[in-house]
């Protein structure tokens, strides 16, 4: 029976099988009643909340979300989500870019962070060079190879995720980090999905900059992200928005704080209500988050088996180059994006299934981004409110049209 509805502790329609958690993510009950109370809270008292009490409570959050992260907090601040994040790290370097200088990614990045940088080089006259790899990446050397044939002597920095959006693989994110800063390349982590799916330790990582959301594995609200600089770094970043805190005077507050910490009249209960979301899914599981990724790790492979069965074809992605999403080619040829969409809406539609059908790889990664997809892939993911009963609704559905 589905564990979510109305009286139950997700609010996710139960007449939808739900395996998209790793687009928006999906709130429980208590973090959404924990917010609500904030924010009701800030209405009845607008001065009160976003005055003397505001900065004390963003500062506990902080706190707290920092220790999850094993993250500096003085380093750490609030934004609405990695895109967000990423777009402050290009923006506040920008000024430090020449023409013929290179940003280095992969052909596996988010199509949002793939465009911000492409923005970003048309206005400084750098390039965005991208690092190709296959659809199913089969090892971590394989990435780090082609990453490091990509450095040149003009790689200015390099943006990359820790686990890829549109194909759900974990890439060797520690290795990469210290391969390139070994080459004195900083990188930008774009770790949207990792928190709540794999361990995550910023300050071991040692990354010059990196930024996640909370809305997604950490289930917290909408709109709660987060960005860590490094500390010999800080001087280099601004918000996107400048606003009182660039002539902050308080002493002994760090400056990154006091220029993020307020931009502007804004809603900051999902900030403050993102612990509540850290706590809750820990009470989730007797061995707290270790057991809730562990948990929806071996769900997904469940699933990704019983999905690629149904299609007759055999993923290649090693087990452990997943969290709690995997991506399943399905045996149909290229088509447009658009005809992918539509194919999309009717598993929705015709089978209520929620569940994404994606063009790989993403236009902004294509040679030309009018040119076809080489795959057509299906992703799913695996959270506390998934069963095993859900991916063979999917199987069903997928392999009726697709299978052999």
């Amino acid at each position: 029976m589905k564990q979510y509805g109305l009286d139950a502790p997700w609010r996710l329609d139960p007449e939808v099988t739900f395996l998209n958690h790793g687009s928006f993510g999906a709130c429980p009950v208590p973090v959404l009643e924990a917010q609500r109370a904030l924010v009701d809270e800030l209405e009845a008292g607008p001065i009160r909340f976003l005055g003397p009490t505001f900065q004390a409570r963003l500062d506990a959050a902080r706190r707290e979300v920092a220790a999850h992260l094993h993250a500096d907090p003085e380093g750490l601040v609030f934004v609405s989500n990695a895109t967000t994040g990423v777009s402050t790290v290009l923006r506040s370097l920008a000024p430090t870019f020449e023409p013929g200088d290179e940003l280095l990614t992969t052909n596996h990045e988010y199509n949002a962070i793939l465009n911000a940088q492409t923005e970003v080089a048309r206005v400084t006259g750098a390039s965005v060079v991208i690092a190709r790899l296959p659809f199913e990446i089969e090892s971590e050397d394989q990435v780090l190879e082609a990453l490091l044939a990509a450095v040149t002597p003009r790689t200015r920095l390099a943006v990359i995720s820790h686990i890829t959006s549109p194909t759900a693989t974990i890439l060797p994110i520690e290795a990469i980090v210290r391969a390139l800063a070994e080459r004195g390349i900083d990188t930008l982590v774009d770790a949207a999905h990792a928190p709540g799916q794999v361990p995550v330790d910023v300050e071991d990582l040692g990354a010059a900059y990196w930024t996640a959301n909370g809305h997604k594995w950490l289930c917290g609200p909408k709109g709660s992200g987060v960005l860590h600089v490094r500390s010999d770094r800080r001087d280099r970043i601004h918000p996107l928005v400048i606003s009182h805190g660039f002539n902050d005077l308080r002493p002994g507050r760090p400056r990154l704080q006091k220029e993020f910490d307020w931009t502007g009249t804004g809603d900051p209960t999902p900030y403050i209500a993102l612990p509540v979301a850290l706590r809750t899914m820990a009470a989730l599981d007797p061995d707290g988050w270790p057991g809730i990724r562990q948990a929806n790790h071996e769900l997904v492979l469940a699933g990704r088996r019983i999905v690629a069965e149904a299609l007759g074809v055999a993923p290649r992605t090693p087990a452990a180059m997943l969290g709690s999403m995997a991506t399943i080619r399905l045996p149909i040829p290229p088509m447009p994006d658009e005809a992918i969409d539509a194919l999309k809406r009717s598993i929705t539609d015709d089978h209520r299934i929620e569940v994404p059908l994606t063009g790989w790889p993403v236009p902004a990664a294509r040679a030309a981004p009018a040119t076809l997809p080489d795959v057509v892939a299906v992703r799913i993911s695996a959270q506390r409110y998934n069963e095993a009963s859900d991916y063979e609704r999917l199987a069903e559905a997928l392999g009726r049209r697709f299978g052999g």
